[in-house]
């Protein structure tokens, strides 16, 4: 499912909560997605534009590592997206995942 999403699919859900559930943890993890940005470049034989999500958490000492993760939203289901993180900026712990 993840290869026909497409930047367009995650437009109608900026500033809105995705929830990572971590094993161990009782409560999900809150991610506010805060952008969406296209590449301009199309990848695959579908053409599709290549994009990225960057999502917004909590700043913690035990930040998600990058890795593959079980995310969560009220409209969009469960998606499993690779999040890379980037570094705390105002407050809040930075995270990436990248179309391509």
């Amino acid at each position: 499912m993840l290869d026909k999403l497409q930047s367009s699919d995650f437009l109608p859900n900026l500033n809105t909560t995705f929830r990572v559930h971590l094993d161990g943890l009782a409560d999900p993890v809150p991610l506010e997605l805060a952008q969406v940005t296209g590449t301009g470049r199309t990848f695959g034989p579908e053409a599709r534009e290549a994009f990225s999500l960057l999502f917004l958490g909590p700043v913690s000492p035990q930040h998600l590592v990058q890795h593959i993760y079980r995310l969560e939203h009220e409209r969009m289901g469960t998606l499993e997206i690779f999040l890379v993180p980037m570094g705390p900026e105002n407050g809040r712990m930075r995270y990436e995942a990248i179309f391509n």
